[in-house]
């Protein structure tokens, strides 16, 4: 897969922006230039989480954390958000991502009988939305139902106890099971008495019939969702709109905007499956201080709060890393991951050598790709693959070094080419932000030529400030927003 074009015609700093990036130029890497204040990063991030987290239902939260602040005009019911051409099996698809009034549905399926539309809340573009949590609901209350049932039965049966010791464990005991309902609940050892027993039965069977008359409301809601689903479904079906999810534009709870996605030159049964196997083509490359930007504007106000919200801020980033599996962040070398490779490659190597009676050369490739990284210095792994050392060739003499005494350059270039080659990244589109970081002049100009090199099926496109890195390719691979890079050397 290809990114072939994103226009964005106003999404935060983002002015007009429509930048094509030439599928048949060689390599595919394309540097993204601008000053400060461009918005390089923002742009690699909206691309990102649209691709990545829009068909992932545990990944929505970040698509709905990037929308705060994004507005529908007063004067129109819809706004485009983004539009990416991606290339695709010998074809482009046209990928429109657009937001609506939920409610602006009604609207749109006026017909001749109106009354009947305009008195039915549930016809909204989230419908589909709306069902899942009438779902949800129904199966709380089922289980709600089933566990008070099964207490006035209980109940019943302690009253008949004449043993108050035998009593008092067992109305303890479920008075425990039924905590969840935040019933006035009775002290056991003072009330064992069958009067008092009969006093929570009657909060307990009023509350079994409070949830029977809500589980009958929830069956009426889910058949009005059912049989308007169908109606939502055919007008999404007719105009090739894909619903993501529903978001907040002004951080209010209620979600009353909806992000919906166009894609033409496809069949609409198809649709769902490519954006699944899309959002695993999709990578992220950023500063690690990057991943607050995808926490919703809630958690990202902690950063400026006292330092009692700490943990809570940084529980929060991990937990945002955790699920943006695309998603990584320039740290130091993860020598787990080093070690991982080791191992991945040496069964690789037995394996051959059991498949094709000789062993492989995974293990020696990777030593040896490590050593070029490396330069001047060799890579040494632990004989039980325990742990890994470097060495360097000083005056003729191997002199000792661990990881934390490589410069921090080394260490970001390692991590590069161990992320793209531990995860096996190939034919994928790479968004990577600001990867110049810590390298010497010289290494930015030569990163282009590394991932490259590391995994040349990769389509990069690259957010920087470096004039060098930017030097590594001819003039028409470098993409532009303004105010322009080159335009600034150009004056210099």
């Amino acid at each position: 897969m290809k990114l072939l074009r994103v226009q964005v015609p106003d999404f935060r700093i983002l002015k007009n922006v429509d930048i094509s990036f030439e599928p048949e130029f060689i390599p595919s890497i394309f540097p993204l230039g601008s000053q400060n204040g461009g918005g390089k990063s923002t742009l690699l991030q909206l691309i990102f989480v649209l691709l990545h987290c829009s068909s992932d239902s545990e990944k929505k939260d970040f698509v709905k954390n990037i929308l705060s602040g994004f507005t529908i005009n007063n004067n129109s019911n819809k706004r485009v958000l983004a539009i990416i051409d991606i290339w695709n099996e010998d074809k482009i698809l046209k990928l429109e991502f657009l937001s609506y009034n939920d409610s602006y549905l009604r609207e749109l399926l006026i017909s001749n009988d109106k009354s009947e539309v305009e008195n039915d809340n549930y016809l909204k573009f989230s419908a589909s939305n709306q069902l899942e949590k009438v779902i949800d609901k129904i199966l709380i209350a089922e289980k709600e139902i089933q566990d008070l049932e099964k207490a006035i039965t209980k109940l019943d049966n302690v009253r008949k106890i004449e043993s108050s010791e035998e009593k008092y464990f067992i109305f303890r005991e479920l008075i425990e099971e039924l905590r969840r309902f935040e019933f006035r609940t009775p002290n056991p050892i003072l009330r064992v008495a069958n009067k008092s027993i009969e006093g929570f039965q009657d909060e307990v069977q009023a509350r079994l019939d409070i949830s029977k008359l809500n589980l009958k409301k929830y069956y009426e809601q889910r058949e009005q969702l059912e049989r308007i689903l169908q109606r939502v479904l055919k007008y999404l079906e007719s105009e090739k709109l894909l619903y993501i999810c529903n978001y907040s534009a002004n951080g209010n709870k209620d979600e009353e905007e909806v992000l919906l996605c166009r894609i033409n030159n496809m069949d609409m049964n198809k649709v769902e499956i490519f954006m699944k196997e899309l959002s695993q083509k999709i990578f992220l490359a950023a500063p690690s201080t990057q991943v607050f930007l995808f926490n919703s504007k809630e958690s990202r106000k902690l950063l400026f709060k006292k330092q009692d919200n700490e943990t809570e801020y940084y529980s929060q980033l991990k937990l945002a890393k955790s699920k943006l599996s695309g998603f990584f962040t320039y740290d130091f070398l993860a020598v787990d991951i080093l070690i991982e490779a080791f191992k991945s490659a040496r069964d690789k190597d037995f394996s051959e050598a059991i498949q094709k009676g000789e062993y492989g050369n995974s293990y020696k490739a990777l030593i040896n790709d490590l050593n070029i990284i490396l330069f001047n210095k060799k890579i040494n792994i632990d004989p039980d693959l325990s742990g890994v050392i470097f060495k360097l060739d000083k005056d003729g003499e191997d002199v000792e070094l661990y990881p934390e005494d490589l410069s921090h350059g080394e260490l970001k270039r390692l991590s590069i080419y161990m992320w793209i080659k531990y995860h096996n990244i190939e034919n994928a589109i790479v968004l990577m932000d600001e990867i110049e970081i810590a390298f010497h002049p010289d290494w930015q100009y030569q990163i282009i030529a590394d991932i490259n090199q590391w995994a040349p099926s990769n389509q990069y496109i690259l957010a920087t400030h470096s004039y060098e890195l930017c030097q590594a390719l001819t003039p028409a691979h470098v993409k532009e927003l303004e105010p322009k890079l080159l335009k600034q050397e150009a004056k210099n």
